[in-house]
């Protein structure tokens, strides 16, 4: 059965490379809306408006163009310079991207402007550069852009001359996580500026623990047998689940998996009926929910607002952009605590990474260098003006370890029992292992939650997954 994009490029309303980024960039917080077809295909406005900022010229820029030819960029000499980006998230992103231009302002040119084109959400930045591939005109996109990491390899692969590499500038390229910059390293080249930091914590209620007769160092290098016992003991204690997970868009499994070092995909394809670590996590999972010390929500609605928000819940575990969410219940301040993640034989921590983007430079750029060293003496400087106000105007926990050590990052926060969270998950963020990645992550995911779903309702575990394995195959033929 086609999907809908793949029917709108059959009868010739979409391009093939256009059908292709719809079924990977029509999701919202990580669910598919199929709606989201119908208004892609008026985004050639948002295009034409994101033309205006790329292609506006004024003498200054033409200045820094001439600069750039010559190797060297005008907004370090002081030059008027306007770079333009496009971004989602004025909570999160923008005030990251702020931060980093008053800096830039402050300690290398004060006469630099950036201009930030706020998008809606993360796709109409991906539907831009698929429109902008399609007209064969790249100048028409802004100067940078934030672009998710699962997306990226694909989109440097299928549109290679809308993106430049970031070889050429002074970057410590050794100050990010191994993890992180695998996902924009591409044939040995950085692509990509890491911004925001997807590791996954694991948050407990430190007072439900206590009532189970637990505490938070017994959380640590925990084995996920002990943890559905415990898990189980807090239920019985408490009425509350230990975690809860979007069972429509689970990413539990992945997580899972990569803090194991594993990966749902070998050597480019499925890797999931023969692959003894994934068989392993789907059986935590089921009986993590016979347990009850797991709850699969319905939706992503129902896992935040009434899982977490609703208070069902004595520990959550997600990439860490998932604390505001944590926090926005006021009457459980202090009573958090953050730690690593179990994993199936215990004695050792769990590290992963969920969600997470970078800042990239399009292809055809005309204030390349200005964008280069802002990028490069900001975010890729681990320049603690940047990343401390990010942190404290945005909540953006950033990926350079050298900014971890900052006095702001080691502040203890009040909500989780004054720990010093931010620079723990910096500190975590590094020792994420590398995993093999797929274009192919979010069809993935689909599958593999359907095929929890169903085996958690009375269907064979093997059958369950060889099924979900057939459909993702069937996904990446197409």
């Amino acid at each position: 059965m086609h999907t809908i994009p793949a029917c709108l490029h059959k009868i010739g309303i979409v391009s093939k490379e256009t059908a292709d980024v719809l079924v990977h960039c029509e999701h919202v917080g990580g669910k598919l809306k199929m709606k989201k077809v119908v208004s892609v295909l008026m985004a050639g406005i948002m295009a034409m408006s994101l033309a205006a900022c790329g292609q506006s010229s004024t003498a200054a820029a033409a200045s820094t163009a001439a600069a750039s030819a010559a190797g060297t960029s005008a907004a370090s000499s002081n030059e008027a310079v306007e770079v333009s980006v496009a971004a989602w998230d004025k909570n999160f992103n923008i005030p990251a991207l702020k931060a980093a231009e008053a800096d830039y302002q402050k300690n290398v040119n004060p006469n630099f402007k950036l201009n930030i084109i706020e998008e809606s959400q993360s796709s109409d930045v991906e539907n831009a550069i698929t429109l902008a591939a399609s007209s064969g005109d790249y100048s028409t996109l802004p100067d940078i852009v934030l672009f998710q990491d699962h997306y990226i390899q694909k989109f440097v692969k299928d549109y290679p001359d809308a993106w430049q590499d970031l070889e050429d500038t002074d970057v410590d390229w050794s100050d990010f996580g191994a993890e992180k910059l695998s996902f924009s390293t591409i044939d040995g080249k950085h692509y990509g500026m890491p911004v925001d930091n997807g590791t996954a914590i694991f948050a407990y209620r430190t007072d439900l623990l206590q009532e189970a007769g637990y505490t938070i160092d017994d959380m640590k290098g925990i084995s996920w047998d002990k943890w559905i016992e415990v898990g189980k003991a807090v239920y019985e204690k408490t009425g509350k689940y230990l975690m809860s997970m979007d069972g429509d868009g689970n990413d539990l499994p992945y997580m899972m998996l990569q803090a194991e070092k594993s990966s749902q995909f070998k050597d480019g394809q499925p890797y999931i009926t023969e692959n003894e670590t994934m068989i392993k996590v789907i059986d935590v999972i089921k009986r993590a929910v016979d347990a009850h010390a797991l709850y699969l929500a319905n939706d992503w609605s129902d896992y935040t607002d009434q899982t977490i928000v609703g208070d069902m819940v004595a520990g959550v575990m997600n990439g860490n952009w998932i604390i505001p969410t944590i926090e926005q219940v006021q009457e459980n301040s202090g009573k958090w605590e953050i730690t690593s993640l179990p994993t199936l034989e215990g004695g050792q921590e769990g590290f992963a990474s969920n969600g997470g983007s970078s800042l990239y430079v399009t292809g055809k750029s005309k204030n390349a260098a200005a964008a280069k060293d802002f990028l490069a003496k900001t975010f890729g400087a681990g320049s603690t003006e940047t990343y401390d106000a990010a942190l404290t105007n945005g909540g953006v926990i950033g990926c350079s370890t050298k900014a971890g050590k900052s006095d702001v990052y080691n502040q203890g926060v009040a909500y989780f029992n004054n720990q010093a969270i931010y620079a723990k998950i910096v500190e975590m963020g590094a020792n994420v292992p590398v995993v093999e990645q797929s274009d192919y992550h979010y069809t993935c995911r689909t599958q593999i939650a359907a095929a929890i779903q169903n085996i958690i309702n009375g269907a064979d575990e093997q059958s369950a997954l060889k099924d979900a394995e057939d459909q993702l195959k069937f996904a990446m033929q197409g």
